[in-house]
């Protein structure tokens, strides 16, 4: 790739291979502008790589070959035609992605936490279902028979203009208060040096268990979610998987919520709007009622059957994304 590369350099403007440097150096750790390059193959190499490839393979994922396993960031302009130019285009290699779907990377329990491992009704109706409620300061649960409650966003939520909520959770426990969000994508970190968002790491940690502390240091750049035409996006920023469930993840007729498992620097499509339509309220054995329009997700721990966790309330650090229902 070196032969390519310093042809591609050379194409460059001052500019913009100092944003490159910058973005490069920062490791993404901040939204860094737009790196233009001229489109089409680099001169004088056999079978040049499109520059955004080129660059992401040298400085992030040696083995990506082809522009459609890389996504955009929101954050880039490149996308959406801002430059005016058809014949630039936005190389900033940590303005993409790569794309995380069930079968690529493969997660090992994506397809047993369809199957039989979840019974077809709680063991003990009594002891599944749980509601939580804040009293003192602290939130509690208790146990309920009740049918599915409502736990889809107020009608006050709507209109202020929120399009989610953000809930904090460690195992049972929900830390801190209700996070909104009105801008078209947010952060969710313990560290970022250069940014804003939702920083987990200034709620409050006493009584913490060790690993609690453990899980809460991986959680270094967290993740990027965001608005997008179809659907709801995350961007795995830090150094270690994060484990996704909704409702639009499952294939047709599955039972419960399949577990996909998004690798540092992966993206994937968390929640579609068209493939949700109609569907009801979920009821999760084990763990009591699902908001049909919540996105739930783990920090560097999985849970599901083949895990020693099976419900997400024993992840130690988790984040409860709760949808706007009207778009």
């Amino acid at each position: 790739l070196k032969p390519a590369a310093h042809a591609l350099f050379k194409k460059l403007k001052d500019e913009e291979l100092e944003l490159l440097v910058q973005a490069v150096e920062s490791r993404g750790a901040w939204e860094s502008g737009c790196v233009w390059a001229p489109r089409g193959d680099v001169r004088g190499v056999k079978q040049g790589l499109p520059p955004q490839v080129l660059l992401c393979r040298l400085f992030r994922w040696p083995d990506v070959h082809q522009p459609h396993e890389l996504k955009h960031l929101c954050y880039c302009t490149g996308h959406r035609g801002v430059c005016g130019d058809l014949a630039a285009l936005c190389c900033n290699p940590h303005h993409f992605s790569r794309l995380a779907v069930p079968e690529t990377p493969p997660p090992p329990y994506s397809k047993a936490s369809c199957g039989p491992f979840w019974p077809d009704e709680p063991q003990h109706p009594s002891s599944q279902l749980l509601e939580f409620s804040y009293k003192g300061g602290d939130w509690h649960g208790k146990r309920l028979c009740s049918p599915l409650p409502d736990t889809s966003l107020s009608r006050s939520t709507i209109k202020d203009g929120c399009w989610c909520k953000l809930a904090y959770w460690e195992h049972r426990t929900r830390v801190g208060h209700l996070y909104s969000v009105h801008e078209a994508s947010v952060n969710v970190f313990c560290e970022l040096p250069w940014g804003s968002g939702f920083c987990l790491a200034q709620l409050p940690a006493a009584h913490c268990s060790r690993a609690v502390r453990r899980a809460r240091g991986k959680i270094g750049r967290g993740l990027l979610l965001s608005r997008e035409p179809g659907g709801i996006w995350a961007y795995n920023r830090s150094e270690h998987p994060i484990f996704v469930s909704s409702p639009t993840l499952s294939p047709p007729g599955a039972r419960g919520l399949p577990v996909l498992k998004v690798l540092p620097g992966y993206s994937a499509k968390v929640f579609d709007y068209e493939q949700m339509g109609g569907k009801g309220g979920w009821r999760l054995p084990g763990e009591g009622p699902c908001d049909p329009h919540s996105i739930r997700i783990s920090f560097a721990k999985g849970w599901g059957p083949c895990y020693s966790r099976q419900f997400i309330t024993s992840c130690p650090c988790w984040l409860e994304v709760l949808l706007n229902q009207l778009r």
